[in-house]
Parts: C-alpha cells; sequence; structure tokens
C-alpha cells in the first residue's frame, strides 16, 4: 500500500489542526472500524517524543479512544499502529466479543501489532519497534500465570512472538 498519499491527507488535517479528523480518517483508510467505537477524544501529551493512547470505558459498553494532540508528530507507521492497538481494545471490549482478562486483551493487542492478522491493511513497524512491542506482548504473556490456561491458549503465538525477536 502506497502511503504517501495517506501522509499527505493527515498532514493537511493537522496543519489545521483537526487532529480528530485526521484519527477518523486513519481508522478508515486501514480498516480499523468497529461498532464499539464511541470516537476519539484528547488525553494529555507525555514528552515531545512520547505518546500514550488509551481505550476507555465499561466492559461491554461503547468504547473512548483517547489520543494525545501530538499523535501525527510521529511515524505513520507507529501511529497507525499504535492505533490499531487500541482499536483492537474496542472490540475486545464490546458484548459480543468481550475478553475479560487484561492479559490477555494485552497480549492480543502487542501480538496484533507485530502481525496484523485483524487488521492486515496496517503497515510494519520498524525493527525497534517490534522488538520493543514483541517484548511488551511476552512481559503480558507471563502474567497470565505459569502454564495457566491461558497461556496454553496463546503457546503458539507465543513461539511466533520469540521467533521474530530472535530474528530481528
Amino acid at each position: 500500500m502506497n502511503l504517501e498519499p495517506i501522509k499527505n491527507h493527515i498532514n493537511a488535517y493537522k496543519e489545521n489542526d483537526q487532529i480528530l479528523d485526521a484519527a477518523h480518517f486513519l481508522i478508515d483508510s486501514f480498516g480499523l472500524k468497529n461498532e464499539n467505537f464511541a470516537g476519539f477524544g484528547f488525553r494529555p501529551e507525555l514528552e515531545p517524543n512520547k505518546m500514550l493512547l488509551t481505550t476507555e470505558g465499561v466492559l461491554g459498553e461503547k468504547q473512548m479512544v483517547m489520543i494525545p494532540r501530538n499523535l501525527f508528530d510521529f511515524d505513520l507507521n507507529l501511529v497507525a499502529n499504535m492505533v490499531a492497538h487500541e482499536m483492537l481494545h474496542v472490540r475486545q471490549k464490546a458484548r459480543e466479543t468481550l475478553v475479560e482478562d487484561k492479559n490477555e486483551r494485552e497480549f492480543q493487542a502487542y501480538y496484533e501489532m507485530l502481525f496484523h492478522k485483524q487488521f492486515p491493511l496496517v503497515p510494519d513497524i520498524s525493527d525497534f519497534h517490534k522488538k520493543f512491542f514483541g517484548e511488551k506482548a511476552l512481559e503480558y504473556y507471563k502474567r497470565m500465570g505459569e502454564n495457566s490456561e491461558l497461556q496454553r491458549k496463546y503457546s503458539t503465538q507465543k513461539i511466533e512472538v520469540e521467533k521474530l525477536i530472535s530474528a530481528l
């Protein structure tokens, strides 16, 4: 997928301080929409070189994705993956597809950032970020509990993550 037209479109929104419109354009462009999505809102920026996005709402109800105003100051591939991570949480928190365990939700979302199984249009992130997010996935896998039912459920994906990290 050629990302230049998407970047140009987002930059036009950014120049006009239409950050929420740019975020909606991004989820349209990369096939991230979900019926459980209530919209975007703003959260405080951390630092000029760090970003934090969150999904907020009661489990089983519509979810808001909170983004910093400087979201589009970052690399588009990274931004698309960060938004995809949160949009997977939106899906996970829907009544019909509810994933109650936080460790399971986070493992699934970090795994998605690496392999794009749910959102195949999302572009790859840098090897640096693949390693970083792969390690985060493994951290949440460990939190599932040693030899737990959840760990057994995700053992194949864990091996995929480990192979990816070792190949980088």
